[in-house]
C-alpha cells in the first residue's frame, strides 16, 4: 500500500508540475509529444529542426544515435520540466537566439542575426558571439545532466568542399570555446554539414544569413534518465 501511495503522489506531484509549467515562449509552443510524454517516439523532431527537410536521406544515422529516443510517462514528464527550465534560462540569458523545446531536448538556433556569427569565410568567435557563449556555457554549468550536440552549416556561396570544411571548423570553433569554459568534452558530439542542409531559401541574401547557422541541441544525459526513473518508481 505504502508504494502504491508513494507512486499515487509522484503521479499528482509530476500533473502539478504539468500544469505549473513556466511561460517562456519555448515552453508556451511545446505541445506533450514536446514535453517527453509520448511512449515510443524517437528524436526525429529534433533532427528536424536541425536539418530541415532533409532528415531520412542518407548520414544522420550517427546523429540519431546521439539524440535517441523519448522518454515516456511520469519520469518523461519530471525530465521535461527540468529542460523547460533550461530554456527558460538560454531565452533569458540570450534573448537573440532561437531557442525550441522538442521531444525531450532543446534546439537553439544561432545565425547572423541571433547571437552567435561568423565574419566572412571566417570561424573564429568573434568577441559578440564570445558574449553570447560565456552566458550558454554559465548555463550549461548550471544544468549539468546534460549531453550537447554542435551542429555547423553554410549557405550555398562558394564550392561544397570549402563549405564542409568551413562548417566543420565552425562546429568545432563552437565546441572548443564552451569546453575551454570549463564544460567536460565528453558532454559534446560536434557534427557539421556543410551546405547540404539548408533549412531556408540560398536564392536570398536573408535565406543565405539564415542557413550560415550553428544549431545547439540539449540532451538529457543517462543520469537524469536514471534519476527520473528513480523517482517515478519505475
Amino acid at each position: 500500500m505504502k508504494t502504491i501511495l508513494n507512486k499515487l503522489g509522484i503521479l499528482i506531484l509530476a500533473l502539478g508540475i504539468t500544469l505549473g509549467i513556466t511561460s517562456c515562449k519555448a515552453v508556451d509552443n511545446a505541445n506533450n509529444k514536446q514535453k517527453g510524454t509520448v511512449i515510443g517516439a524517437t528524436g526525429g523532431a529534433i533532427l528536424g529542426a536541425i536539418i530541415g527537410n532533409n532528415v531520412g536521406e542518407g548520414g544522420n544515422g550517427e546523429l540519431g544515435a546521439v539524440i535517441g529516443g523519448v522518454v515516456g510517462g511520469t519520469a518523461g514528464v519530471l525530465i521535461g520540466n527540468k529542460m523547460d527550465k533550461q530554456a527558460q534560462k538560454i531565452e533569458e540569458e540570450i534573448p537573440g537566439a532561437k531557442v525550441e523545446r522538442i521531444d525531450d531536448g532543446i534546439v537553439v538556433t544561432f545565425d547572423e542575426n541571433s547571437g552567435v556569427y561568423f565574419d566572412t569565410e571566417k570561424y573564429n568567435i568573434n568577441s559578440i558571439s564570445q558574449e553570447a557563449l560565456n552566458k550558454l556555457a554559465s548555463v550549461f554549468k548550471e544544468f549539468q545532466d546534460t549531453n550537447i550536440l554542435v551542429v555547423g552549416h553554410t549557405d550555398s556561396v562558394g564550392s561544397e568542399d570549402y563549405n564542409m570544411i568551413l562548417s566543420k571548423n565552425r562546429a568545432y570553433a563552437v565546441t572548443n570555446f564552451l569546453t575551454s569554459k570549463g564544460l567536460s568534452s565528453e558532454r559534446f558530439t560536434t557534427n557539421w554539414f556543410g551546405e547540404s542542409q539548408p533549412m531556408h531559401n540560398n536564392s536570398t541574401a536573408t535565406g543565405r544569413a539564415q542557413n550560415r547557422r550553428v544549431n545547439v541541441a540539449i540532451l538529457p544525459n543517462q543520469t537524469m534518465i536514471d534519476d527520473a526513473q528513480n523517482q517515478a518508481g519505475y
